[in-house]
């Protein structure tokens, strides 16, 4: 017999938490996260996301050992704002029983239909800014900072279960070459580019620099995807949080922009060195060791993964991106970066999906929401 139980105390966050490094301790291909900031984004006095959000945590029990977890979400900016009543589902880890995935879900439907919601969908976080989707292919990648590792039976059960697919994202991993071998139209377009929309590349070196333009990143973020079937708009609390959460992981050369004459952002993109190695060899902890790693990371490395790309509307196919990706191919040869993954892009993003097919490139992940009516 399955037992679900809602966790209230602190132990059993750290138990939350501690579930997938038992269920996955043997898998080469799970990247572990840091389970101090995995406590702080549970943690409703610590996370500022739960001034616009309720979610109740469980974990599955079976025979008295833990056998699973979940988390049942309502985010109610986009209950409110969007009028989509859906309870998200979130940190949904579990055995390969049948009895334990129903159990875990049936507490999220319970959750949902006591708020009035009329359907879940998962796994996704608190917001579209959050690890979002379940792997379906690449189960022999490893994942990133960014995305999360699931086992093949995953979607299995989703489907026993009678869950349809709704949201789907690729990911590819592209090879970098010197710049002069970079694809001769994607050189000249971007220069042709900047030329006829008088158009600046915004370069930094110290993280101070690029502060000000944080929350024009952000807005520019939200012009880029508002159309997007994930898209939940930004808040300002949550601006500042993951500046806090993320910034430190960067390197300011990391960040590039693109400004017009008045100095508004039209572009953006954030790269991050890949921490795959590092949070692998960390293996949750930050010390002693976890931190050296981290360290090491960020100044000596082959790879690198894009984090965010926003490119203002009025500019979306007018060939912005291949100013940003010239800008790019310069830093992976400056940093000696040869291979560089993207995040999660939903299928329907043709945009940016049509930029890869200029380069050496490997679809090597699929992932998806799958969702069901309460």
């Amino acid at each position: 017999m399955i037992e679900i139980v809602e966790i209230k105390e602190k132990k059993d966050f750290v138990a939350f938490v501690e579930f997938p490094f038992q269920l996955y301790k043997n898998n080469p291909y799970w990247v572990p996260p840091m389970k101090a900031e995995e406590l702080t984004v549970l943690n409703k006095n610590q996370n500022p996301v739960f001034k616009n959000a309720d979610a109740s945590f469980f974990l599955a029990y079976k025979e008295g050992k833990i056998v699973g977890r979940i988390a049942a979400i309502i985010n109610w900016i986009e209950v409110d704002n969007l009028h989509k009543k859906k309870v998200r589902f979130g940190w949904f880890d579990f055995i390969d029983n049948i009895e334990v995935s129903t159990a875990l879900l049936a507490a999220v439907k319970e959750f949902g239909k006591a708020a009035a919601m009329e359907f879940m969908e998962g796994p996704v976080g608190f917001s579209n800014l959050d690890k979002a989707g379940m792997l379906v292919e690449g189960f022999e990648e490893m994942n990133t900072m960014i995305t999360q590792y699931n086992y093949p039976y995953y979607s299995q059960h989703m489907k026993e279960l009678g869950m349809e697919k709704l949201a789907q994202w690729v990911e590819y991993e592209i090879k970098i070459t010197s710049f002069n071998d970079s694809p001769e139209k994607v050189r000249r377009f971007g220069e042709l580019m900047l030329d006829r929309y008088k158009l600046k590349v915004l370069h930094f070196t110290k993280t101070k620099q690029i502060l000000p333009y944080v929350e024009q990143m952000f807005t520019l973020l939200e012009e880029t995807y508002n159309k997007l079937q994930t898209f939940v708009p930004i808040q300002p609390y949550q601006i500042k949080h993951y500046k806090e959460k993320y910034f430190r992981y960067i390197h300011p050369e990391f960040i590039k922009c693109v400004a017009d004459e008045q100095c508004k952002l039209v572009a953006f993109v954030i790269i991050m060195p890949s921490f795959t190695q590092a949070l692998k060899k960390a293996n949750g902890k930050m010390f002693p060791w976890g931190i050296f790693h981290i360290l090491k990371a960020q100044y000596i490395n082959n790879r690198a993964s894009f984090y965010l790309i926003g490119v203002h509307p009025d500019y979306q196919n007018k060939g912005v991106t291949a100013v940003i990706f010239n800008e790019v191919q310069k830093l992976f040869n400056k940093k000696g970066i040869t291979i560089v993954e993207t995040n999660p892009e939903l299928e329907e993003n043709d945009s940016i999906q049509n930029m890869w097919k200029n380069y050496e490139n490997r679809l090597h992940k699929k992932r998806a929401t799958f969702s069901c009516t309460l």
